[in-house]
């Protein structure tokens, strides 16, 4: 779709065979309607500008086609002809103002964000780039309105898997505290709860910046980040329990037990402690997410030689007596 034609559609000169052609362009695509009602703003602008406008028209001019192509990405620019009664270049002078007021514009608004919340239940969702998402129950994050041209999330709490469109011109940045996850297209899981950040890596390749310091994740890389240490270092992933909540499995290949409590706590929402003298005991085992609580615990017990107790709302793993 050309300036031109917008312009003559503007000013209710377009043909029929015209009309019909803009009403068709935005009706495929709402970014189409968001495109035109900024083009709109612009217009307006400019003809309260035009008659007013004392700089070289021509120079204008040309200015304004160099902006069109770079904004159409090379789209060929077709001149319509307008009623005599408006200065094509008083016009094209002062829309070339009034898009460097819309940019400024632009840049001081803050970017306004869409809130994407995973309450008692994990949450699939879909981002306007076509970016799947996975939720585990109690994340939290939000992303930019305008994401097709400003693919910007902020992970406020939680658990989420991405599997990210790949748009190589628009890169994927998810902001953190004080961590910046930056991809193109690529699956990974990000991990964000009590002042630690965990992203683990499944396909593709991750940029993993903070304090101007940049760490790059390959497939079954993942970095471990805390408040205390504040560094990036990577290392290989040897467990696929992080996933419980896409696969319904738990995966224990070695992991420490209270690392173990740790993660029933936040599956089943209770509070399990460990015995100091059990806490380095090493599971391995798979699990289904499904079992209940109380299986899960069973099954872990009689494979450390453990016993489990409850003592008001919390669970205590202990080595029997």
């Amino acid at each position: 779709m050309t300036d031109e034609l917008l312009i003559k559609f503007l000013l209710k000169e377009t043909s029929e065979e015209e009309n019909m052609t803009v009403q068709e362009w935005l009706a495929a695509d709402p970014a189409n309607i968001s495109r035109f009602i900024q083009f709109e703003k612009i217009w307006e602008a400019s003809k309260s500008l035009a008659p007013e406008s004392k700089i070289d028209e021509e120079q204008a001019w040309n200015t304004f086609k160099e902006k069109t192509k770079q904004l159409k990405k090379k789209e060929e620019a077709v001149i319509v002809p307008l009623k005599k009664s408006y200065s094509w270049l008083k016009i094209a002078a002062a829309f070339v103002l009034a898009i460097g007021a819309w940019a400024i514009y632009q840049f001081m608004v803050p970017v306004a964000y869409t809130a994407l919340t995973a309450s008692n239940k994990v949450l699939t969702s879909t981002l306007p780039d076509g970016t799947e998402l996975t939720l585990n129950k109690k994340s939290q994050l939000s992303y930019a309105r305008n994401f097709k041209n400003n693919r910007s999330v902020r992970l406020d709490s939680g658990d989420v898997f991405f599997n990210v469109a790949h748009d190589k011109s628009h890169p994927f940045v998810i902001e953190i505290d004080e961590v910046s996850v930056e991809v193109v297209g690529t699956s990974f899981n990000i991990k964000h709860l009590n002042n630690q950040t965990e992203v683990i890596v499944e396909t593709g390749i991750v940029k993993v910046r903070l304090d101007g310091e940049e760490l790059q994740l390959v497939k079954g890389e993942k970095v471990f980040i805390s408040d205390l240490s504040k560094k990036l270092t990577k290392e290989r992933n040897q467990d696929q329990s992080y996933n419980y909540y896409r696969s319904g499995i738990f995966e224990f290949s070695g992991m420490p037990l209270w690392k173990v409590a740790d993660l029933l706590n936040e599956a089943y929402e209770v509070k399990i402690n460990v015995d100091p003298a059990a806490k380095e005991h090493k599971l391995y085992t798979t699990l289904k997410l499904s079992n209940s609580l109380e299986h899960n615990l069973t099954v872990i017990c009689d494979a450390l030689d453990l016993t489990h107790s409850r003592n008001q709302q919390e669970i205590l793993l202990s080595k029997k007596k």
